[in-house]
């Protein structure tokens, strides 16, 4: 300490190393301000990677993240890395960085090349020249690692033991401002596809009938229920005269029906089979025919979906001038009729293997004709109602759905749908089913 005179006082003045330390602490301290003002991850990365570099003296600084999930050291931003949005992944136990990351403790290499940990490709694809190299682990307040701090080639030779100093002063607040960002990006992330799929499933639910059509001497039920926020299954019931397709809840002679399930369910499979559910609108509304409809829906879709992707449907067009039901079913099922003069169902065969697998050859020749009688009803649900699952594994299965349908089969349709679910339900012992639900329900009336 040395000391200055002020008239008869002797002020004592701070040495050299006492101003570089207070000066350093001072840094930091900014440094830690900065950090605590910005909750935007890039934003916190690239304050970190230039306080390493101009409070070390270096030429360049990179900070890794830790995903956890992979075993992996990812580098979103660095001195010397174009933009772009690059992103670099290595596994956390390789070269330096992967060090400090196993080991938990700062590597200090005063010679890059002498170290046989160092990995030369990136200099040598970029013509850069690594000598010293500074690594610091960045663990949280748990003691978890968070990342991988790395500075390279300081100005005046290898890093020393100041350095590392101001490097785990940086480091301790860094891990912290990176938590914070994270969670932070990882909550926004959440909110916005939680806010898409809402989306979603509005545009998705929105595009179903909202008024089924009026048929003398008929009852019709129909819904869907996704699992999820966005379900794979569809479905439609457009009203038909001899004029062609009528407004929707209009009085109508004809009824063409669809009900698609896509594998899975989610916003791709959605996707799919309301792609089955506007060619099938299209189809109706250029009258192409029942059996034209769905060869057209199938090659369209073998052309659409990805490998293993598949619809399976079922169209059906209801003619109450004639009391019969035209029926194609593409891997869609069980289908069934319940014939109520003998108190017994009947199944309703598929007729071909589901839309999207077959290109050529796809068989649609032939559909089945079904004539109901007085207080028939035709039962067309799809496996989220079959395969709904309880806790111990078991499926509530075919009978006990009939046994529903059986029971209420003097009841309005609307009220058999409602108890399907509330079954369903009831057996999963869950808010929702493990796959989407949906039912068309027709009943011929006395």
């Amino acid at each position: 300490m040395s000391a200055q005179r002020t008239g008869h006082a002797t002020v004592p003045q701070p040495a050299s190393a006492e101003l570089s330390a207070i000066a350093a602490l001072e840094k930091l301290l900014a440094i830690s301000r900065r950090l605590g003002e910005s909750s935007d991850l890039s934003q916190v990365l690239s304050i970190i990677i230039d306080a390493l570099r101009d409070l070390l003296t270096a030429d360049r600084a990179s900070v890794f993240t830790y995903d956890a999930a992979t075993h992996e050291l990812v580098i979103h931003v660095a001195h010397g890395i174009g933009g772009g949005g690059q992103v670099i992944r290595i596994p956390a136990n390789r070269g330096i960085a992967g060090a400090a990351a196993e080991s938990r403790e700062i590597v200090n290499i005063p010679d890059a090349y002498a170290d046989a940990r160092f990995d030369r490709s990136v200099d040598q694809r970029t013509g850069y020249r690594t000598t010293s190299v500074l690594a610091v682990p960045l663990m949280d307040h748990e003691g978890a690692l968070v990342g991988v701090a790395q500075v390279l080639n300081k100005a005046s030779g290898p890093f020393d033991g100041r350095d590392e100093w101001l490097a785990r002063g940086i480091a301790a607040q860094a891990a912290v401002a990176l938590r914070r960002a994270a969670l932070i990006e990882d909550h926004l992330a959440r909110a916005k596809l939680e806010e898409e799929m809402n989306v979603a499933r509005t545009i998705q639910q929105g595009s179903f009938p909202t008024a089924l059509p009026q048929v003398d001497g008929y009852e019709i039920a129909a819904r869907s229920t996704p699992a999820e926020d966005c379900g794979g299954d569809a479905y439609d019931c457009i009203g038909i005269d001899d004029s062609g397709v009528v407004a929707q809840g209009a009085a109508a002679s004809r009824v063409m029906f669809l009900l698609a399930d896509a594998t899975g369910h989610g916003v791709g499979p959605a996707l799919s089979s309301m792609q089955a559910r506007g060619m099938a609108r299209v189809g109706a509304r250029l009258r192409t025919g029942l059996l034209d409809t769905a060869r057209e829906v199938n090659n369209q879709l073998c052309q659409d979906l990805p490998s293993g992707r598949f619809v399976t449907a079922w169209l059906g067009l209801l003619d109450a001038r004639t009391h019969s039901v035209e029926s194609f079913s593409a891997g869609q099922g069980p289908l069934f009729v319940y014939r109520y003069a003998e108190d017994r169902f009947e199944p309703i065969d598929t007729d071909a293997p589901p839309f999207g697998v077959i290109d050529f050859g796809f068989p649609c020749e032939q559909s089945q004709r079904i004539t109901l009688s007085p207080r028939d009803l035709l039962l067309v649900l799809t496996d989220g109602y079959y395969e709904a699952m309880s806790p111990d594994g078991t499926q509530w299965g075919d009978p006990a759905v009939l046994d529903v349908v059986r029971t209420l089969r003097d009841r309005p349709c609307s009220e058999i749908l409602d108890a399907l679910d509330a079954g369903a339900l009831s057996f999963s012992q869950a808010p929702s089913t493990a796959d989407d639900r949906t039912a068309v329900i027709v009943r011929r009336l006395a």
